[in-house]
């Protein structure tokens, strides 16, 4: 028989770098979960250690740290407990992010934005399946089966496409780029052209946005 949720003893790690998030995180889990064990971080780095050292079955982690992107981290926690439940709690756009992050090995996305009933809600599901995926998770992944660029558009480019998409992402502009790579300017103004129907965007603004999300990370 499985043991009611207010009676289970799990071990929490919440690592986020606002301090306030955590404890209001702590407040939520202690009254879901009264015997829980909660260890907190403000450090990436320390989630690795604390994961290895403090048997942690629940972790409710921040997407970004002011030393980096915490998605290359999610496969190193998986490997040191394949059993560890893995919560991003996170102000970045789901739609932009998720997926990423379920295929690095989270299994659960939760906006901040959300309300605190569903932010409760949301825990107490993921403390009691070890998943929670919102509506628009849900749907991301249904759509990613049918189309796996989802994940990362950029990989619809060419490899020369994404060298010129890359430069426009640093600054670039078409005469700089056309003199580094040693091609005419019309045809970076065609590969351009091409970039731009293949994502679907019609501006340079938009370009950088992608590449920082996509080809950076």
């Amino acid at each position: 028989m499985e043991v009611p949720t207010e009676n289970k003893e799990i071990v929490f790690l919440l690592a986020d770098d606002h301090s306030i998030v955590r404890q209001g995180m702590e407040i939520v889990i202690n009254d879901i979960v009264p015997k829980a064990t909660i260890y907190h971080t403000s450090s990436l780095q320390q989630v690795i250690e604390l994961v290895e050292s403090k048997g942690i079955e629940m972790a409710i982690i921040d997407a970004h740290f002011p030393e980096g992107n915490s998605l290359h981290i999610l496969p190193q926690m998986k490997a040191l407990n394949p059993d560890i439940k893995i919560l991003i709690f996170t102000g970045l756009e789901e739609e932009l992010h998720t997926l990423k992050f379920i295929k690095a090995g989270a299994n659960g996305y939760l906006s901040k934005l959300s309300e605190e009933d569903e932010i409760r809600e949301a825990l107490s599901t993921f403390i009691q399946k070890g998943e929670f995926f919102s509506d628009i998770s849900r749907n991301l992944l249904v759509q990613f089966i049918y189309n796996p660029n989802l994940m990362n558009p950029l990989t619809s480019l060419t490899k020369r496409e994404m060298e010129i998409a890359a430069m426009y992402a640093e600054g670039y502009g078409n005469l700089e780029i056309a003199n580094t790579l040693d091609i005419k300017q019309n045809t970076v103004s065609t590969i351009k052209k091409n970039i731009f129907e293949k994502l679907k965007i019609e501006n340079i603004v938009e370009l950088i946005d992608l590449v920082k999300i996509h080809h950076k990370i």
